[in-house]
């Protein structure tokens, strides 16, 4: 039996481990489950470098046919781009992509994409839960089975879109030194295209589309040391690294140094905020820095709750609100995770946004991005997370409401979110996939950051070490 331990499904979709969880048989299912969601129509498909990949794709393919869909098969793209391939014809209905994104190569996932191209809202990946638990796919007679066929130029189009968003002849006068880490993934193609097209002198590292990782997909600082030793190598002025599907975008200084996944967004924000005002969005748990991009440039901020499409829809009220205050319908956001969102190019989290924003910004302020970066306050983040039964989760967070109920200003959105005065705060959440909860806390440096989460997690153990029968009185 395949076990079902690693199988996490939530709002970003359903993922697993190859061979445990992750087999053809829950891919079929949730095939005939989309595409009876859907009631037939055109699907989109796309996946990353996976060898996994491969497999997904056949056994998805055939469970949409089954339902009876056309399906539209874009090949090995970033998941922006197929994002962005769903919302500009108006012929399809949907998308999925196969991707674990920033886990590791044994695990693949399905991610869900509405005809506008965006991720399913939550109540509508409830709905294909329900659909796919309660197994009543509709199933088409033999006459109306569709058909496949191939869409070669996505990553094409994609590139157009971002070249017309962005201040090409500017970038071009800088000629900027560049190296990108792809990390195997299915970035391979579109970001060295792009950068070239930008006038930069390129380096690629990993930039075989092969699946097999060269280093640990999320580009987090300490999975980077081979970026941070090719930009020193080749006198670069910056590094990009993205994850396996290209939505996340991490940033190595000229001086060959690895900086937090957090900062791209507030970069890439102040590029634009510094244009004109405009709401900026994020999530609970991201960097305060957003704040500071705010309050330099006189921007209002708002904090949703963490999933890219909890920010999506944030965004998209944030937009109608500016807009009907008598603004620009503008606005931008993105998630800590180092994805950029920008709906100039689409509601999405897009690597290629980010790397076209922080060029431009860049050559703007005619400064390295050393020097940018200091140029923001001192800050650091401590993530942790703690094992926690679902059956505990409730009586840990009364008794971290109570504990935390005189101090600061408290947020219940998601979990509980404590922000003092000095600008500090702490966001305490269960996860939506794991039975764990996530701590993560911002302050002016790690020691008082790791301090501020030491004492949730000791709060936490606490509470989780008490007798059952505790539990009961």
């Amino acid at each position: 039996m395949p076990s079902i331990h690693t199988l996490k499904t939530g709002i970003s979709g359903v993922r697993g481990v190859v061979g445990e969880s992750f087999t053809p048989r829950l891919v079929s299912a949730f095939g005939q489950a989309f595409g009876t969601y859907l009631d037939g129509g055109r699907v989109a498909l796309a996946r990353d470098t996976r060898p996994s990949g491969e497999m997904a794709r056949e056994a998805l393919i055939g469970a949409l046919l089954s339902a009876g869909c056309d399906v539209v098969d874009l090949g090995i793209v970033p998941v922006p781009t197929l994002q962005i391939a769903v919302a500009r014809d108006d012929q399809l209905d949907g998308g999925v992509a196969i991707t674990a994104s920033h886990n590791p190569q044994e695990w693949n996932a399905l991610k869900f994409i509405r005809a506008d191209g965006v991720f399913l809202y939550p109540f509508q990946a409830e709905e294909l839960l329900d659909i796919f638990h309660q197994g009543d796919f509709t199933l088409v007679p033999n006459e109306a089975i569709g058909g496949v066929t191939q869409d070669p130029d996505a990553c094409a189009r994609h590139l157009r879109l971002l070249l017309e968003h962005t201040d090409v002849d500017l970038i071009r006068g800088r000629r900027f030194r560049v190296v990108v880490d792809c990390g195997n993934g299915a970035g391979t193609q579109l970001a060295p295209q792009l950068l070239e097209a930008l006038g930069c002198e390129v380096t690629v590292i990993n930039g075989e589309p092969t699946g097999h990782f060269a280093r640990p997909p999320e580009p987090i600082p300490p999975h980077l040391q081979g970026l941070c030793e090719a930009v020193r190598r080749h006198g670069a002025d910056l590094g990009f690294a993205q994850d396996a599907d290209a939505d996340r975008l991490a940033l190595v200084t000229e001086q060959g140094e690895a900086i937090s996944e957090e900062l791209t967004v507030p970069l890439a924000a102040e590029v634009l905020a510094s244009r004109e005002p405009l709401p900026l969005v994020s999530n609970l748990s991201a960097s305060r820095l957003l704040e500071e991009v705010g309050r330099r440039w006189r921007c209002p901020v708002y904090r949703a709750r963490v999933g890219e499409i909890n920010v999506v829809e944030m965004m998209q009220w944030a937009a109608r609100t500016w807009a009907e205050a008598g603004h620009s319908p503008r606005v931008f956001g993105g998630e800590g995770n180092g994805g950029v969102i920008d709906p100039q190019i689409h509601y999405c989290r897009d690597s290629h946004r980010g790397m076209c924003l922080i060029l431009e910004g860049l050559a703007r302020q005619e400064s390295t991005l050393s020097e940018w970066v200091a140029s923001f306050p001192p800050s650091a983040m401590v993530k942790r997370r703690v094992d926690c039964p679902a059956a505990r989760v409730q009586r840990v967070q009364l008794a971290l409401r109570a504990a935390y109920a005189e101090q600061g200003v408290l947020d219940e959105t998601e979990g509980l979110r404590i922000t003092w005065p000095d600008g500090s705060w702490l966001h305490i959440r269960p996860s939506n996939t794991e039975p764990i909860i996530r701590v993560t806390a911002e302050a002016d440096d790690e020691a008082a950051a790791a301090a501020l989460a030491e004492r949730a997690e000791n709060l936490i153990r606490k509470v989780l070490s008490e007798k059952a029968s505790s539990r009961l009185s």
